[in-house]
């Protein structure tokens, strides 16, 4: 098995994956040791969170991680497979799509930070077999803090967001 011809099975069978709920597959490889007590966290965090987290993500060819936000800076980088959409909303409406991948030379990032509290999703680009990435969390994630997006209630609030919220909301 070589990078060139790994299979989404492979990727899932080496690392370990296992569903996500917002969608595709992944596992949490490093959870720091250290600890931010809820105290020192500004709202929403609901307690204590570790420093940082890490995850490997895959997203197959079809599938969609589904709008969510969390109160932590995700950043997102790039690591085998086809291009990845990452779509974000912000608090006006205002959507962003970002392309990562490795052609630099096309406008790809390799990694690319969602800042807090912003809606966001992802999905493979057209003709991609898989896209595998990795996100580190800071504060580190917990699934307590993670709000899967409502259609209904993004369409009220972001009209203007209709097909992309349409596309990765449920």
């Amino acid at each position: 098995m070589t990078i060139d011809t790994i299979s989404v099975d492979e990727l899932i069978k080496e690392f370990k994956l296992q569903p996500h709920p917002e969608g595709g597959y992944f596992r949490e490889p490093y959870r720091a040791q250290g600890v931010i007590k809820k105290q020192a966290l500004p709202s929403p965090f609901k307690g204590d969170r570790n420093y940082s987290t890490a995850i490997y993500f895959l997203l197959p060819q079809g599938s969609k991680s589904m709008l969510h936000r969390i109160p932590s800076d995700e950043v997102w980088h790039f690591y085998l497979g086809g291009p990845l959409q990452l779509v974000t909303i912000n608090e006006k409406g205002k959507v962003e799509e970002i392309t990562l991948g490795h052609n630099v030379h096309a406008g790809q990032k390799p990694q690319y930070v969602v800042p807090a509290g912003l809606w966001f999703g992802s999905y493979p680009a057209k003709g991609t077999q898989f896209s595998f990435v990795g996100c580190t969390v800071a504060p580190g994630f917990d699934f307590e803090d993670l709000e899967m997006a409502k259609k209904e209630d993004l369409l009220k609030q972001y009209p203007q967001a209709k097909k992309i919220i349409n596309f990765l909301a449920t």
